[in-house]
């Protein structure tokens, strides 16, 4: 059977599993009925707000968040799910860093859960740089569930990956 891209690091028994239900025709079906609703979060300015309320929330001492946007150029293989940026500029005598969040557009059609973790994720990044014991606690800190959604989207990668998509010109 195919490779699980977004499942590599997972063990092979739970591999096994996804790829079962991959074969019944249920990975669908368990998605719809686990995050039935879609987020209304649909503009930059709607997702510069949402990151904003979430940083307020949890990382009040933190730098601020200058810029949040959907990129349609970020490959979520590759580049993950989000990329949070830092950049430095000397501006008179004054060292001016500037934090962006940005999130892959194909995020837009997903569940509010999703949208939350992959923000909740890039925000950690501000406190703690690497994926070590400490970013997985924050992270878990400001979403209790956050184990279990990433996962979930992993899913949500994969079922979409699976679903036929019509050609340009409308043809299968």
């Amino acid at each position: 059977m195919s490779s699980l891209k977004y499942l590599s690091a997972y063990p092979a028994a739970l591999q096994d599993q996804v790829r079962r239900m991959i074969a019944d025709d249920q990975l669908g079906a368990y998605l719809t009925k686990r995050y039935p609703e879609r987020h209304t979060v649909q503009t930059d300015r709607a997702l510069y707000d949402f990151c904003t309320e979430l940083k307020r929330e949890f990382l009040r001492t933190g730098p601020s968040l200058d810029k949040a946007v959907y990129d349609g150029k970020l490959d979520v293989l590759h580049q993950a799910l989000g990329l949070h940026t830092s950049i430095s500029r000397v501006q008179g005598g004054k060292l001016k860093a500037k934090k962006e969040i940005r999130i892959a557009s194909l995020f837009k059609e997903g569940a509010p859960e999703f949208l939350k973790m992959i923000v909740v994720h890039e925000l950690a990044h501000f406190r703690e740089r690497e994926h070590n014991k400490a970013f997985y606690r924050l992270c878990e800190t400001m979403m209790p569930e956050y184990g279990q959604v990433e996962f979930d989207t992993r899913l949500f990668l994969t079922y979409r990956d699976l679903a036929p998509r019509p050609s340009p010109s409308g043809i299968r």
